[in-house]
């Protein structure tokens, strides 16, 4: 067989491999937080290919709302009130929905939490740590371990888990969030490795800034050009698609890259942002330990002014990156 011909017939058989696993007909996907922002819009695409979609959220309103609202775009869903952070509603819901709806195909964590607050603001507040991990960490590991037997004995299953950027660029600030969202990756490598001969992959979304609930607090954050709910859910659509290990943003790479070949110009230039953006107003009325001139000095205005697009530089389109080892964005 020629070169070329056996090129030809690798190709046609990437593209039969990538059909078929982008055929979500019939498939059940178990999405927490799917009540609004990046779970809710996950729903909404993947009921609109034919997938079963279980809501999982703590608010029993919120879960509904979001039900009959795929139900009125002919989507099929189901809603269980749930909070991630309760073990032992965590197992009755997975017994649950595996009881009446059958094995589960999908698992995306995308419910979070996140604290806006300097680690000198934070020495006697440990709890927003533990807060932090139970919800990020603890919640989706628990999930995680629900689901898990199931598929490992069917021998088929994704578990996609919502990363942020700010795990590659360290973003000054959210000690607490970054520290949650980096053991859930570290988690998840481990976890794939070892259900590699299952079935059972991970995928880690490292996500760039999405214009959801929960950034709405910080004011500087909602007017950057961040992307919107619809553009992560296609994300996670194309993780469930194509089952990579992890997806990334060339500015989180670059950001990763340089912390390694680099690490006092990362350092110096993570300070210059943590000085160039406030903490939340929350934490500098209790705990005012800042300099009031320090988010009006020159140096910190054009450093916000620099930092800021970068902050929410979008992933281009750029195919041939599947191509280069390491680099899935």
């Amino acid at each position: 067989m020629s070169a070329s011909r056996r090129l030809v017939e690798l190709g046609h058989k990437r593209v039969v491999d990538s059909a078929r696993r982008e055929s979500f007909t019939g498939r059940v996907a178990v999405i927490t937080g799917g009540s609004s922002g990046i779970g809710l819009a996950t729903a909404e695409a993947l009921a609109r290919r034919g997938v079963t979609v279980i809501i999982i959220a703590r608010g029993v309103g919120d879960v509904k709302c979001a039900v009959q609202r795929i139900r009125d775009h002919n989507g099929t869903a189901y809603g269980y009130p749930c909070d991630v952070t309760d073990h032992y509603a965590v197992s009755g819901v997975a017994k649950a929905v595996i009881k009446e709806h059958g094995p589960v195909d999908f698992l995306i964590n995308c419910a979070g939490r996140s604290i806006r607050r300097a680690v000198v603001s934070s020495t006697d507040r440990l709890h927003d740590y533990e807060r932090t991990m139970a919800v990020n960490y603890f919640g989706a590991v628990d999930m995680i371990l629900a689901f898990l037997p199931s598929m490992r004995e069917r021998g088929r299953g994704h578990v996609v888990n919502i990363s942020s950027i700010a795990v590659q660029t360290k973003q000054p600030l959210f000690s607490a969030y970054v520290a949650s969202k980096s053991a859930l990756d570290a988690f998840s490598v481990v976890a794939a490795a070892e259900n590699a001969d299952a079935g059972v992959s991970f995928t880690s979304i490292r996500m760039p800034l999405v214009r959801t609930p929960m950034i709405a607090p910080t004011s500087d954050f909602a007017t950057l050009p961040v992307e919107t709910p619809e553009q992560a859910a296609a994300r996670v659509v194309r993780a469930l698609a194509e089952r990579p290990d992890r997806i990334d943003t060339p500015i989180g790479t670059l950001a990763e890259y340089l912390g390694y070949v680099a690490p006092t110009i990362h350092r110096a230039i993570l300070h210059q942002v943590y000085r160039a953006f406030p903490e939340s107003d929350v934490a500098r009325l209790t705990v005012p330990r800042r300099p009031a001139t320090t988010d009006s000095a020159p140096g910190n205005t054009l450093a916000k002014k620099v930092f800021t697009p970068l902050l929410a530089l979008p992933t281009p389109g750029v195919r041939f990156t599947r191509w280069v080892p390491g680099l899935h964005w």
